[in-house]
């Protein structure tokens, strides 16, 4: 039984006028029969406005570097996985609904449904009380991301490629080679290929995901050989 959202506002900061709201933003896919029901739409909102109020925080936060520089930050602190962290931190899943499910299912898809619930919590904060709500719980619980590490970051599949075309191999090949796993929280397997270079294999709950597992696991090859 999932924890009572009244705890919750407070974590957020804000008290909904419209509770109806908050309760759809904890509710996924997997529990309802119309998709709609879910928290789904809330995601999709939640991204956006997430990515404006993170675009404004590194255009301020970062005035001497280039646009690719602040697009390489803009990427680590909207990917997934930093989405997911912020969550945890907040123990998001204590109050979400999702279908029980085995152990190691809900295992590998946590990082997907946890950071998917996150961003609907703040298309529903925006749609509740305005983007300043949504930008002050950003601001805050973000803002140890953002200060972690103060050179641009670069993601794995985009310092694979770096690597890969600074040597003349072409880009590096990504193929789904399996996905598995129930259709609300499936598990994608990738391989990624670089010319004359011996492929590897990453996995994920999202197709994103598991290509940068893939591209990890391959620079790490790539580094022995250097």
């Amino acid at each position: 039984m999932p924890a009572s959202p009244d705890k919750l506002q407070d974590i957020l900061g804000h008290s909904f006028a419209d509770k109806a709201l908050l309760n759809q933003a904890l509710r996924h896919a997997s529990t309802t029969a119309q998709r709609t029901d879910s928290n789904e739409r809330l995601e999709f909102l939640g991204d956006r406005v997430l990515g404006i109020v993170m675009a404004q925080i590194l255009y301020l936060q970062f005035p001497n570097e280039e646009e690719g520089e602040l697009a390489r930050r803009f990427a680590g602190l909207t990917s997934r996985d930093a989405v997911a962290r912020v969550a945890d931190t907040i123990n998001l899943m204590d109050y979400a609904h999702t279908q029980v499910v085995d152990p190691e299912t809900l295992a590998r898809a946590h990082a997907s449904v946890v950071s998917d619930t996150m961003e609907a919590i703040l298309g529903a904060l925006y749609l509740d009380g305005g983007l300043d709500y949504a930008q002050a719980f950003i601001q805050k619980h973000w803002a140890p991301l953002v200060s972690e590490d103060l050179s641009p970051p670069k993601d794995a599949k985009t310092a694979l490629q770096e690597w890969a075309q600074a040597r003349v191999l072409g880009l590096p090949v990504y193929k789904i080679v399996l996905r598995d796993g129930p259709d609300h929280a499936p598990t994608f397997t990738i391989r990624v290929t670089v010319k004359d270079h011996a492929p590897q294999e990453g996995r994920g709950a999202s197709r994103r995901g598991a290509e940068q597992e893939a591209a990890s696991t391959l620079l790490a090859e790539l580094e022995k050989l250097i």
